[in-house]
């Protein structure tokens, strides 16, 4: 069965073909024979209650610096011509995200929307994962200076995040003696007005991040982030390098708790962050790392997940 596929993602121009998820989706695809379509977010509307967008017919091809063919433009009503909506857009979640997660609502379920759009909206990456126990590390979600200094004095080495930060931007590591603790909450005042997430520094981040998939709760596989020397962070794009590894038990305890969840929220493909034996994300925007996972299993993730969307039609 043919099936008209769209992707609401970034423009096609800016995506590193070597490691995007989304082009992997998109040629896995195109390889079964489904039609593809391309659109940004700047081009979803709600016209007269009925949501549309400015979309283009696309062709991939697995060729660095000429990747992508995108034909003439037109307007689709997503509801009656379009069969699936694969939201890849990368994050800052902002109220631009939050606002096409409201419009395509207006689809789903008649077109099938790759998160459930709801619930990308309603699950953000960490605050979703204080709503399962045992799992997190120390952590303390506030705008309160007081309560900061407090967790703080009880668990010295923090790390402090924003709470819709991505990508590690604007994480910190603030070491005992650092003395640097305020200027930094009032640099974060300055431009967010959301709280701040403290957690306690887990040491095991030194020996990597772990991002597990999971497609339709049930992981298929994990790549261990290591960070560059000098760097708390492990996140790729900050020079973190992506090692083959296994699943661990606590691994596979952790994926056994969230992903009954995962799956009745309609959350097909998940990535999820653990380091040591604590989970810290649950990436449900625009997950990464199915390439990098692929080649170092010899699997086709990208196979495994549209195994897992057509199975919903």
């Amino acid at each position: 069965m043919t099936l008209k596929v769209a992707f609401q993602m970034d423009p096609m121009e800016s995506i590193d073909i070597a490691g995007d998820s989304s082009f992997a989706l998109a040629l896995e695809a195109q390889e079964r024979g489904h039609k593809l379509f391309h659109y940004e977010p700047k081009n979803l509307s709600l016209s007269q209650l009925k949501p549309v967008a400015k979309l283009r017919s696309l062709t991939v091809q697995n060729i660095t610096g000429n990747h992508f063919y995108l034909g003439e433009q037109r307007v689709a009503d997503l509801k009656t011509d379009i069969d699936i909506i694969l939201m890849r857009q990368d994050p800052p979640f902002d109220m631009s995200y939050i606002t096409a997660t409201h419009i395509l609502e207006h689809v789903y379920p008649h077109t099938l929307v790759i998160n459930n759009p709801t619930n990308v909206r309603n699950t953000p990456e960490k605050l979703f994962v204080t709503h399962f126990e045992n799992v997190m590390p120390p952590t303390l979600i506030t705008s309160d200076e007081e309560e900061i200094f407090g967790f703080r004095k009880e668990f010295k080495d923090i790390i402090v995040k924003p709470l819709f930060g991505n990508g590690g931007a604007g994480v910190f590591h603030i070491k005992p003696d650092d003395e640097n603790l305020s200027s930094l909450i009032e640099l974060h005042k300055t431009f967010y007005r959301e709280p701040l997430m403290i957690q306690e520094y887990v040491p095991a981040v030194r020996q990597g991040d772990k991002r597990i998939i999971l497609i339709d709760g049930k992981p298929v596989g994990a790549v261990n982030r290591v960070p560059a020397k000098g760097e708390a962070r492990s996140n790729m794009h900050v020079g973190g390098k992506p090692m083959k590894c296994e699943l661990t038990g606590r691994d596979r305890e952790i994926c056994e708790i969230i992903g009954p969840s995962l799956k009745e929220k309609g959350l097909l493909f998940v990535g999820i962050d653990v380091i040591g034996n604590y989970l810290t994300e649950i990436n449900v925007t625009s997950p990464t790392g199915i390439q990098e996972l692929s080649r170092f299993e010899d699997t086709n993730i990208a196979s495994l997940i549209w195994d897992a969307i057509e199975k919903k039609l």
